[in-house]
């Protein structure tokens, strides 16, 4: 089956955010502020959304950081193949397929249990949190999510129709980010992935670009629901849009040396994210490690994460922060 990515430079991957109160309902106290959206665009290169017309996520760039060279393996470990069930797997646990188990898309192997989805490390900390998973492509939501209240894989009205299907998940999300309780969402889009498969990864394929566009606008309308919400100016929302890999010809498999394939981008951003320059290189995994500490989650080392944080103010002291091993 196609893998879906997803695009902001490097990996389109978007979170919008910004610090609040870390605070406990056993307390008394109000609940966090804090909130978050994750973008996912599967298989989108960073120099087609270059040349992509894509005014909503040039804003989320402009409004925070936007890192290009985001690599999908790690110097570490790289058996895994350059496809969607490892990559979104490290997008969505932290950690590399030596940990996850995931190598390829049979999901073989998988330790789920050991390194889970961010959502449940977010539920662990704060129970009462309310998590949204909304995806075009089917094995995210029958394997990789875990902690979500809700989970749905949403599919177009014909077989393929992976435009129609990525219209249904914007909808839909937008309609979980209005609500009062949301906390967290993740957003996936398939179409660009897909579209690169039947027609070509490349910046000169116009459907490849126009895919890109299509996608550029439900982050729209994704923004805009946030925006709209009647406490929003109360809240401190972190973007994050990153994608699992890129393509090259109709493929992106067996992608271990090909910077076209291995070289995504991320995007951070948000009113509490630090745009200075991000230090060393990026990767993947630091996507949920961000998202956490944004969230006010404290980073336990005994998780074994491989990601950190990139863009957002450091966690409170006793909140250890993972090193890259």
């Amino acid at each position: 089956m196609c893998r879906r990515r997803l695009f902001v430079p490097g990996l389109l991957l978007v979170c919008l955010g910004g610090l609040s109160l870390e605070v406990s309902a056993s307390r008394g106290e109000e609940p966090s502020a804090r909130k978050l959206l994750l973008i996912g665009i599967d298989g989108c290169r960073p120099d087609a959304l270059r040349a992509a017309r894509t005014p909503h996520l040039d804003a989320l760039a402009e409004a925070g950081k936007l890192v290009e060279g985001t690599l999908i393996l790690s110097p570490r470990y790289r058996r895994s193949n350059t496809v969607s069930g490892p990559g979104w797997s490290s997008i969505l646990t932290g950690v590399w397929a030596d940990k996850h188990g995931v190598h390829d898309n049979s999901f073989q192997g998988k330790q789920y249990d050991r390194f889970p989805h961010f959502f449940q490390r977010l539920k662990q900390h704060d129970p009462d949190c309310f998590t949204a998973s909304l995806v075009t492509w089917a094995p995210i939501h029958e394997h990789i999510v875990a902690g979500a209240d809700l989970s749905r894989v949403l599919e177009g009205a014909e077989k393929n129709d992976h435009a129609g299907a990525d219209l249904l998940a914007a909808r839909e999300a937008a309609d979980i980010l209005r609500e009062a309780k949301t906390t967290a969402v993740f957003a996936y889009f398939g179409q660009v992935d897909e579209t690169g498969h039947r027609k070509g990864f490349h910046p000169t394929v116009p459907e490849y670009v126009q895919a890109i566009e299509r996608v550029d606008a439900h982050v729209g309308t994704l923004v805009d629901a946030v925006r709209a919400r009647p406490r929003y100016a109360e809240e401190e929302w972190l973007f994050l849009v990153g994608t699992d890999h890129g393509g090259r010809g109709t493929d992106h498999g067996g992608g271990h040396d090909v910077p076209e394939i291995l070289e995504t981008f991320l995007i951070v951003s948000g009113p509490s994210v630090d745009r200075s320059a991000i230090a060393g290189p990026t990767y993947m995994v630091d996507l949920p490690v961000t998202a956490l500490v944004h969230l006010g989650v404290a980073i336990d080392p005994r998780w074994q994460l491989d990601g950190r944080p990139l863009g957002v103010r450091p966690p409170a002291a006793g909140h250890p922060v993972p090193a890259r091993e």
